[in-house]
């Protein structure tokens, strides 16, 4: 009886958990001590680190995205931030104490949300997208909120994973060539638009400009001044003004696949299905054999 009464407590925390994509500083700080969350602080860098050991929402585990992806140091042939094998990817997430019951809510230590969206696409590639929420606006909203952060770190203990089914919301440069003028595919540029128009030049080596027939829809525009996701109804209007219906399946590229999770992750938000193009533009930029395209001048 005890071990049922386990089983069901679990049962409706997870399916709490698949309710919300998106939470709020007060709904975290009500679930803090919950038995299975697993909350991710996502920072890169030095400076990122060292501002965490300083101040995190507590029980958070540092995380920044070498500890979720496979990065070539070889910029000039070989690609960064790309996705591992699911068994490389489940030891990756054992490592930060994901288990197969637990709810990892993941939230931005700065305004950038595309560090956490990253997170968050890799969870839903491994099969956890259903039990992994953003704290929507991160830290920020949380000091906003004036809730307690703490200067305490702990080693996560190693998760109990099981083998994931992952999920194939990772495409690509074979899948994107064969579908650049296919009628009703969606593609969109997730960088700055000055990399979209070839006025300012992106991952070297490489080209200007961008995939024929891509739209441009930056990543920052699917926030808020404050690192918070827009409403509904203006991301609605964001993907419609790029020919985007409200079933269409939305994919997506930046420069290495980074940035265009920020725009799949708010597309996730209005029920779209979605898919990275993990390359991105330093794979199809550097390849000569591939098209490109300026705006008409």
């Amino acid at each position: 009886m005890k071990a049922l009464t386990i089983a069901l407590a679990s049962a409706v925390a997870l399916g709490q958990a698949q309710a919300q994509l998106v939470v709020t500083p007060a709904w975290l700080s009500s679930h803090l001590n919950d038995r299975n969350l697993v909350l991710l602080h996502v920072g890169d860098r030095t400076e990122a680190r060292e501002q965490f050991a300083k101040a995190h929402i507590p029980g958070a585990r540092f995380v920044e995205l070498d500890d979720i992806s496979l990065s070539s140091m070889n910029h000039e042939d070989s690609l960064m931030l790309e996705m591992p094998s699911p068994e490389v990817l489940r030891q990756k997430l054992i490592a930060l104490g994901i288990s197969d019951d637990s709810h990892v809510v993941v939230y931005p230590a700065d305004d950038d949300i595309s560090p956490s969206t990253r997170v968050m696409l890799t969870l839903d590639h491994a099969g956890l997208g259903a039990q992994s929420s953003l704290l929507d606006g991160g830290l920020r909203a949380w000091n906003d909120a004036k809730l307690a952060t703490s200067a305490t770190t702990v080693a996560p203990k190693p998760g109990k994973l099981s083998a994931l089914h992952t999920k194939p919301v990772i495409t690509d440069v074979a899948y994107v060539k064969s579908r650049l003028k296919a009628p009703g595919f969606h593609l969109i540029d997730g960088r700055a638009g000055a990399y979209y128009d070839g006025v300012r030049d992106g991952m070297k080596p490489g080209r200007r400009g961008h995939v024929p027939g891509a739209k441009s829809i930056p990543y920052t525009s699917v926030t808020d001044g404050k690192g918070r996701l827009k409403s509904a109804d203006e991301l609605t209007r964001l993907f419609a003004a790029a020919g985007i219906g409200a079933k269409d399946t939305v994919v997506a590229y930046c420069h290495i696949g980074q940035q265009a999770t920020a725009v799949l992750f708010a597309a996730r938000s209005l029920g779209h299905p979605v898919l990275l193009y993990d390359g991105s533009f330093q794979e199809w930029g550097r390849r000569t054999d591939l098209p490109v395209e300026l705006p008409a001048p």
